[in-house]
């Protein structure tokens, strides 16, 4: 009887102490979403993406039917 009470308590504890894991897991996570955004937006405004989408959608619109 002691021993399934200290189980259910320890398990009461560790659920706890797992729980604001979660939201320090979703924030790291969001915060490298975010990085990851900001380095393809300035990747593909710049000039050298810029140029390779123009060639690429000027040659579909070139093409011959």
């Amino acid at each position: 009887m002691v021993m399934r009470w200290c189980l259910r308590r320890y398990a009461a504890a560790k659920a706890r102490a797992d729980a604001g894991m979660a939201t320090a897991e979703y924030a790291m996570g969001t915060l490298a979403a975010c990085a990851f955004a900001a380095v393809l937006y300035k990747v593909v405004t710049g000039g050298a993406v810029d140029e390779a989408l123009r060639s690429v959608i000027g040659k579909a619109l070139d093409g011959q039917f």
